[in-house]
């Protein structure tokens, strides 16, 4: 499932062709997303005005001159593909020239075509009112926005204060930091030198002030969503950015999918493979701790 740096991909590669422009027509081919696509959502979306395209943790969001919210998620297999209505079948890539999984096409104002493509239909489309966003079942109890200024060591560590779970699951918990999956976290847990297996309140003082592995793995999440996002997000399987050309982060990995690998850091170690609450979790035990 796309993590952040790929759903920002997205929301970047999208927002030129829908910012500022208007719905003006809207096909729904097949309701049958994650959850049934609403009858009236054709209706509520044609003749609005995307005023901004934002991001939500892994959810994107288009603010509308109606005074509603879009809310997209990308689910398992979901892509956008924007094109033009000059060069129709252009913006396919090679992967979905298929239209037989194109179940969402806007036509915008401004004449660009925006696909959503999802073989497995894990994806999901809502229409909500910007009025009730906080109340929204899908937003409500996500935490803090991991690249936001207001994200510091205080705040994360307050979270995790008295936590016995691992870091690893604390971090993956959409309630403490928005966005983040399991590749990232193993990537910024070995930047800031933190075992997965660390119980998450150890970040935290008695107090639940931060200490420095706080600040460490703060620094570290930011850099490398930064990093990730500069690089298109990874491609491991199914994400495209809105051109349909891959993500490249993927081959910049230091420890996820390196197992039996030398330690990046140079500590003489191995990448291990361990299993956490049913995922693949990758580290060095030398230099992790």
């Amino acid at each position: 499932m796309p993590e952040l740096p790929e759903v920002e991909t997205v929301r970047r590669g999208l927002a030129p062709a829908m910012e500022g422009a208007r719905f003006k027509k809207v096909e729904v081919r097949h309701r049958g997303l994650r959850w049934p696509i609403a009858k009236d959502f054709e209706k509520r979306l044609e003749g609005e005005t995307v005023q901004g395209l934002g991001r939500r943790a892994k959810y994107l969001t288009a603010d509308l001159s109606s005074g509603d919210v879009l809310i997209m998620h990308l689910g398992m297999s979901g892509s956008f593909r924007v094109g033009h209505e000059s060069r129709p079948g252009v913006y396919y890539h090679e992967r979905s020239k298929s239209t037989a999984h194109d179940h969402v096409v806007f036509h915008m104002s401004n004449g660009e075509i925006v696909t959503f493509n999802d073989p497995r239909r894990f994806g999901s489309m809502k229409i909500v009112a910007r009025a009730k966003i906080d109340q929204e079942p899908l937003l409500r109890s996500i935490g803090p926005e991991p690249l936001g200024n207001e994200f510091d060591a205080a705040m994360l560590a307050e979270a995790c204060a008295g936590k016995k779970t691992s870091l690893k699951a604390a971090l993956l918990d959409q309630r403490v930091v928005a966005g983040l999956g399991n590749i990232y976290v193993c990537e910024a847990l070995f930047r800031a030198q933190l075992s997965p297996k660390r119980r998450a309140s150890t970040i935290a003082d008695r107090n639940g002030k931060p200490n420095v592995r706080a600040e460490a793995l703060v620094v570290s999440i930011k850099a490398v969503l930064q990093d990730a996002i500069k690089a298109g997000g990874s491609s491991l399987r199914d994400h495209r950015r809105a051109d349909g050309s891959l993500g490249d982060f993927q081959h910049n990995f230091l420890v996820y999918d390196r197992e039996g690998q030398p330690c990046p850091g140079g500590c003489k170690g191995t990448v291990k493979r361990i299993v956490q609450s049913g995922r693949s979790t990758f580290y060095c035990p030398s230099c992790q701790k």
